[in-house]
């Protein structure tokens, strides 16, 4: 009997349609010379510390560092998962074969891994790895299984990830909890959670040591359009502004230039969960896990590829697959249909096998026979997707620059204004939620003739410098992102994903993580570091700890690991040996500080 195990049930319900398994038994479907069975996420975890020697379950700065000399697994302390535990183990006892049929992920991987060494696994092993569940994916992806070994690499990155969050977390947290927390409380310290919060830290004591200052801007009307003036100013006191002000006044206002330049604007590319995630926070209001709860669900309902993924492109062969997915999305949403019938682009943009791994960007499947059954949520984000889709294939906006020179005697102006000529992938969004933050059109301009001449009413504007915008959830997963790089250009960002913190699917249950802790909160959408949160950072001197750019270093390593281009003895033995020197920092702290959380 081939055995074959996916992540939930739902999944497996699927996979087992496809097999002709269709007889339900306890905790698994059989038939056809098949038996489906899953697991609920993890059945799995690494043992805690008592696990390995009873004098570490002491909360003891003696007993530190706790270095385990194997990691061992167990099954999870849940009556369900026992028994879902049993139902897989006497499963594969049996097997003549089984197949690997969990999430085709990083994580996916080791909650199989860690379930098939527990149950002592001799048969052996394939693997299916699939970007979505519909019928023709499954169908494909069974017709193409790979030997498990192919992904030992992927399995070794999974664990240098668990086991080395084990060290560091329960290590750090009990040291930091034994020598600063003085209130009978824990504080947690984590690999990624820990920089996050030092990023959220910083920003806000930014803004609060922030003092503003007045300046003074040179401005004119003419026409009824606002000119800046280009070669004066700014001022720090208004005096210094009216000198040329009055100089201003004593000349009309004289138009020397007018430049008018075409320019075209790309299509946005396509999701990735973070791109998403930022998105789905900006223009909805959602959670970072409120928008992963839903692709994720979209994505078991077949409507949507696989969720967990950290590129925008698609490779070259999805491409034949695009136009039968254009066609079928025309019944959901009026961006697919001026797409139909028409010779779609195949841009460099769109699709690049060389920035696809695992995984292709977030894209609609075309199988639409599940959307009546989806919640608003879903439906926005679905929406989202699907227009993202389209618009890749839209022409790019054209538009025209207008940009106008002027003087008043030696005072300069200049004015600016963008007309849109043609909307091309924008009419995507026309009648769609606008994002305040992506609104780049400016006002055109009245015709302006050079020579032509008149009165005008110049003017000093008042403003004042602006703190730096508290972390949004949006802002936050870009920062993670670029472990804390201020980037706006996107190809600039791509290439820096490498050293991000985090992983695109954990970096919600951080934010959730540090929320549930009590050191930050959310305040409508800004994320602000409570006074726990602040104290904690403070305390901690170990840069290892709390930067993101050092944190970013070790993701960069765990990627490699998931190339095979680096081990997992070494990742371990480097995190090693960075931890005792922190215990050795703070055990020699004599200080004094304790932490308490309100």
């Amino acid at each position: 009997m081939i055995v074959c195990i996916a992540e939930k049930p739902s999944v497996a319900q699927s996979i087992a349609n496809i097999l002709g398994a269709r007889v339900k038994k306890d905790g698994y479907y059989e038939g056809n010379g098949y038996q489906v069975t899953w697991t609920f996420g993890h059945l799995c975890e690494l043992l805690p510390p008592d696990g390995y020697y009873p004098q570490w379950k002491r909360w003891d700065l003696s007993v530190l560092p706790m270095i385990p000399p194997t990691y061992r697994v167990e099954v999870i302390a849940n009556p369900g998962v026992k028994k879902q535990f049993k139902i897989v183990k006497d499963l594969y006892k049996h097997a003549s074969e089984i197949i690997n049929c969990g999430d085709a992920g990083q994580e996916g991987e080791l909650i199989q891994r860690w379930v098939m060494e527990l149950a002592g696994v001799k048969c052996p092993v394939k693997r299916l790895w699939i970007s979505s569940l519909t019928d023709e994916a499954i169908r494909q992806g069974f017709q193409h299984l790979k030997p498990q070994s192919d992904y030992d690499a992927l399995y070794q990155a999974g664990l240098a990830r668990a086991e080395g969050d084990w060290l560091l977390g329960m290590n750090a947290t009990r040291l930091f909890t034994l020598k600063y927390g003085g209130f009978k409380q824990v504080l947690s310290i984590g690999r990624v959670q820990t920089p996050t919060l030092a990023m959220i830290v910083a920003r806000d004591k930014e803004i609060e040591n922030f003092k503003p200052k007045p300046y003074w801007l040179l401005a004119t009307n003419y026409r009824g359009t606002q000119f800046a003036c280009s070669s004066h100013g700014p001022y720090d006191n208004e005096l210094e502004g009216s000198v040329v002000l009055g100089m201003s006044r004593q000349f009309p206002l004289t138009i020397d230039d007018v430049q008018q330049k075409r320019g075209s604007e790309q299509p946005p590319q396509l999701y990735d969960l973070t791109a998403l995630q930022v998105d789905c926070n900006r223009k909805f209001g959602y959670s970072a896990e409120t928008t992963l709860r839903n692709i994720q669900s979209l994505y078991e309902k077949r409507l949507t590829t696989y969720p967990r993924v950290d590129t925008k492109f698609l490779t070259e062969d999805i491409y034949a697959k695009c136009p039968g997915i254009i066609q079928n999305l025309v019944k959901v949403s009026d961006a697919a249909r001026p797409l139909v019938g028409q010779s779609l682009p195949k841009s460099k943009r769109v699709f690049d096998n060389s920035k696809v791994t695992d995984h292709h960007a977030i894209i609609p499947t075309g199988d639409t026979r599940a959307l009546n059954s989806i919640n608003d949520f879903e439906r926005k984000v679905y929406d989202l997707i699907v227009r993202r889709f389209c618009a890749v294939f839209y022409p790019n906006c054209e538009y025209a620059q207008t940009t106008v020179l002027a003087t008043t005697g030696l005072v300069k102006y200049k004015a600016t204004g963008r007309t849109i000529l043609n909307q091309g992938w924008r009419a995507v969004y026309a009648n769609s939620q606008r994002d305040e933050e992506d609104d780049t059109e400016e006002a055109a301009l009245p015709a302006f003739r050079v020579g032509e001449s008149g009165p005008h009413k110049p003017s000093q504007i008042q403003k004042t410098t602006t703190p730096p915008k508290r972390y949004t959830e949006a802002s936050l997963l870009q920062a993670m992102e670029t472990a804390g790089k201020l980037v706006d250009d996107d190809a600039l960002r791509e290439a820096m994903k490498e050293n991000g913190i985090g992983r695109p699917s954990s970096r919600a249950g951080i934010i959730e993580t540090l929320i549930k802790r009590g050191y930050i909160r959310r305040e409508k959408k800004s994320l602000i570091s409570n006074q726990a949160g602040r104290d904690l950072i403070d305390v901690i001197n170990a840069q290892m700890l709390k930067s993101p750019e050092l944190t970013g270093l070790w993701e960069k390593k765990l990627r490699e690991i998931e190339r095979g281009h680096y081990s997992l003895d070494l990742f371990m033995q480097e995190l090693q040996s960075q931890l005792l020197s922190i215990i050795k920092e703070v055990k020699a702290d004599s200080s004094g500080k304790k932490i308490q959380k309100k």
